[in-house]
């Protein structure tokens, strides 16, 4: 059984994490072959550059270091202080308990330790994404653009944007 109190936010990345982050983002059932291989070669980045990847990541594991969530942020080049979060992701098994929005606190969190005062997240306008769309919403997100026929003709990219 999985309980909040249990996590622990690791933030250095390991090999393993490669397809950790892989199957955690298989699992949504929202993410295309090459949307999974782009999750896992940030792993890859991170592991090979370090902190100078510009990828930062949260892992939420449990006492026996099962993870059931990540996320990747960053600061965006060229800007002073604006960070982009690239990815979150909950295990279908454990969303609505409460931990994508503990992950997206404790990212904005290091993001603002980082010098960050912004996020920016993106998502698709799909119906499938209703849900991510409301999430980042009810975490104080505000949609700031919509780019029309971005990913697809009639799939937009809608930009949220959280200052602080």
């Amino acid at each position: 059984m999985f309980t909040l109190e249990q996590i622990i936010f690791r933030r250095e990345v390991r090999k393993s994490d490669i397809d950790v982050v892989r199957r955690l983002a298989d699992h949504t059932g929202f993410f295309r072959p090459q949307e999974l291989a782009v999750a896992a070669e940030l792993v890859l980045e991170r592991l090979s550059k370090g902190p100078s990847s510009g990828y930062h990541f949260l892992l939420a594991e449990n006492s026996a270091g099962h993870v059931s969530g990540y996320a990747c942020f960053g600061p965006i080049p060229c800007t002073g202080s604006s960070f982009d979060l690239y990815w979150i992701i909950v295990h279908p098994q454990v969303q609505g308990q409460g931990l994508g929005k503990l992950l997206m606190s404790a990212s904005e969190a290091e993001a603002t330790s980082l010098g960050g005062t912004r996020m920016y997240v993106e998502t698709s306008s799909q119906a499938l994404y209703r849900r991510t769309r409301q999430f980042y919403e009810r975490c104080g997100y505000s949609r700031e653009a919509v780019l029309r026929d971005f990913y697809a003709p009639g799939d937009h990219k809608h930009i949220y944007c959280k200052s602080w």
